[in-house]
C-alpha cells in the first residue's frame, strides 16, 4: 500500500524552539505563574497573617489605626467584593443616593455586631453615607471575610474583626467598639445579643443612654425578652426577626439559599438525584 506522507504536519512538528527559545518560554511561563500566584496570595493568608491582629500595628492609607483586622493589604480585593454585592442590593444603594445629601443619620453613633461580609459592608457603608458614625465587630468568630473587613478599615470604618477569633478575641473586639475615649454609642445594631449583653453588663451607664436597639436574630430577641420580663430593659428595642420582610423575604430566599450552599460546600456532593428528608418548620 502507498504510504501517506504528512509533509506539512511533519514540518510543523519539527519547528520546536531552540534551547534559548525554550528557556525564554520557560521563564515567561514561570514569571506569569509567579505573578498570578502573588496576586492571589495577596488576598489569602500568609505567614505574616499567622501573627494575631491584636499584636500588629496597621494603618490605612489615611494614616488611621482605629481598627483591627487580619491584613489591611487585602482591602483592594475586599472593595471589589463589596462592589459586586452592591449590584444585588439596589434598595440600599438607591436609599444611599437619595438621602446621603441630607444626612438623616447625623448624630447617630452606632455600635454594631453582625456577620462581616460583603453584604453587611454595604449596609455599614450606607449608614456612614447617611451621616452615622459606626464602630463594628463580628457576631461570629468564623464568618468574617477578612478582605471585606480590610476594605471597611481602609474606608475609615472602625472595624474590629477577623476570621478565626478566639473567645477572648471575640469579647476584646466588642469591648474595643464600645469602650473608646470621647465616643459613646447611642444606638446598637446586634445579631445574637452578645453586644447588647456586654454593654448591659460592663457599661450600664452607656446602656441607659442608648436610644434604641435593633436585634435581628431569634437568640438575641429571646435575650431581650428575658431582660424585658425582668424589668431591666430600659431601652426601646426593635425585633427585626419577626418583621414581615425578615419572615417573608430574608428567611424564604436568603436563609434557604445559604443552607443549600452550606450543605454543598461542606459535603462536596451534587444534589441532583439525591433523596432528602426535610425535618422542621417555618418559612425557611
Amino acid at each position: 500500500p502507498q504510504q501517506i506522507q504528512f509533509a506539512d504536519d511533519m514540518q510543523e512538528f519539527t519547528k520546536f524552539p531552540t534551547k534559548t527559545g525554550r528557556r525564554s518560554l520557560s521563564r515567561s511561563i514561570s514569571q506569569s505563574s509567579t505573578d498570578s500566584y502573588s496576586s492571589a496570595a495577596s488576598y489569602t493568608d500568609s505567614s505574616d497573617d499567622e501573627v494575631s491582629p491584636r499584636e500588629k500595628q496597621q494603618t490605612n492609607s489615611k494614616g488611621s489605626s482605629n481598627f483591627c483586622v487580619k491584613n489591611i493589604k487585602q482591602a483592594e480585593f475586599g472593595r471589589r467584593e463589596i462592589e459586586i454585592a452592591e449590584q444585588d442590593m439596589s434598595a440600599l444603594i438607591s436609599l444611599r443616593k437619595r438621602a446621603q445629601g441630607e444626612k438623616p443619620l447625623a448624630g447617630a453613633k452606632i455600635v454594631g455586631c453582625t456577620h462581616i461580609t460583603a453584604q453587611t459592608a454595604v449596609l455599614i457603608e450606607t449608614l456612614c453615607a447617611l451621616g452615622a458614625q459606626c464602630r463594628w465587630s463580628a457576631c461570629n468568630i468564623y464568618s468574617t471575610q477578612n478582605e471585606v473587613a480590610a476594605a471597611l478599615a481602609e474606608a475609615g470604618v472602625a472595624v474590629f474583626a477577623w476570621k478565626g477569633e478566639s473567645e477572648d478575641d471575640f469579647w476584646w473586639c466588642i469591648d474595643r467598639c464600645v469602650n473608646m475615649d470621647g465616643w459613646q454609642a447611642n444606638m446598637i445594631l446586634d445579631d445574637g445579643g452578645d453586644l447588647t449583653h456586654w454593654v448591659y453588663k460592663k457599661y450600664p451607664s452607656v446602656f441607659k443612654k442608648i436610644r434604641g436597639i435593633v436585634e435581628e436574630s431569634v437568640t438575641g430577641v429571646h435575650r431581650l425578652y428575658q431582660l424585658s420580663k425582668a424589668g431591666k430593659l430600659c431601652v426601646p428595642a426593635m425585633n427585626v426577626n419577626d418583621s414581615v420582610t425578615k419572615q417573608k423575604f430574608d428567611n424564604l430566599y436568603c436563609c434557604r439559599e445559604s443552607i443549600l450552599d452550606g450543605l454543598k460546600r461542606t459535603t462536596d456532593v451534587m444534589f441532583g438525584g439525591k433523596q432528602v428528608v426535610v425535618c422542621g418548620y417555618g418559612e425557611v
